[in-house]
């Protein structure tokens, strides 16, 4: 089937309490074990980018791919941005072919963001793209989104209110104790938070910097709104680490034929698991 929205997807699993999971799709071999590890489970899943994906693989290549797996998939697949940095940014997304935005203007004055974010919708809601927007700053490194610890602040359930009523965004990304990238020490979730925010918003929430959080915390989330999780760090780390073993013990193999498919395999595995996860 083509590539289809996040809407009725994020509907659906913030209604029953599970998640679907949304992974960083940075090459074809991550892509292509993405989608086997969503068919395995029988579960819709998302391929997410940053612009600096796109960038890297360049847009035509990257559209080409997740068009031709959504094509394939023996389940429905949206193609996602994450952290849309700017408004020029997500309409270049928007033109090539992206299924669900987010724009995040959450280091911007709030009434900028909230300006921001209405430009957004207005736009992407003409081509029925649904639209994620954050607000607080989730802390930690993702590609070109870098916020210093004491730089992060917590959502306010009331302003989050406010926000979601005036921008009309489909889901929204709460700052509730998860970070991006790695953890170095295990993140404490705010759950009373996320039960408040999830109470004054009523529409699908998002948990950025799934990757190191417990199970338990994670599907602990499911129960006050949480219906997409995000999911890169880990990929990317079991990537290398399969690659480093491959070749300690491979030292002269040339072929990315032979040397991709272990880690490939590896990360079918991990998707599986984390989709699993976020089952009811």
């Amino acid at each position: 089937m083509p590539l289809v929205t996040t809407k009725d997807m994020l509907e659906d699993a913030y209604k029953n309490n599970y998640a679907i999971g949304a992974f960083g799709a940075h090459n074809l071999e991550v892509i292509k074990a993405v989608i086997a590890g969503a068919e395995k489970v029988g579960a819709p899943v998302i391929l997410q980018t940053t612009s600096s994906t796109y960038k890297y693989v360049e847009m035509p290549y990257l559209i080409a791919l997740a068009k031709t797996a959504a094509e394939q998939a023996k389940v429905p697949v949206a193609l996602h941005l994450d952290h849309g940095e700017s408004y020029h940014t997500v309409m270049e997304c928007l033109r090539a072919g992206y299924t669900s935005v987010m724009i995040d203007g959450s280091s911007l004055p709030y009434e900028e963001n909230i300006l921001l974010v209405k430009k957004v919708v207005e736009a992407a809601s003409a081509v029925n793209v649904p639209v994620e927007a954050e607000l607080g700053t989730i802390g930690g490194v993702e590609d070109s989104v870098s916020v210093k610890e004491e730089n992060a602040f917590f959502t306010d359930p009331k302003q989050a209110e406010h926000f979601v009523k005036v921008t009309g965004i489909q889901s929204f990304a709460p700052a509730f104790g998860t970070a991006h990238g790695k953890y170095q020490q295990k993140p404490k979730l705010l759950f009373e938070l996320l039960q408040e925010i999830h109470s004054s918003t009523n529409i699908p929430l998002v948990m950025h910097g799934a990757s190191g959080v417990p199970e338990e915390d994670v599907r602990e989330s499911l129960k006050y709104g949480i219906a997409k999780v995000n999911f890169s760090t880990e990929l990317k780390d079991l990537f290398a680490e399969e690659l480093r073993a491959y070749f300690n013990d491979h030292p002269t193999e040339n072929d990315p034929r032979k040397y991709f498919l272990p880690a490939r395999e590896s990360l079918i595995k991990l998707v599986e698991q984390k989709i699993v996860m976020l089952q009811k």
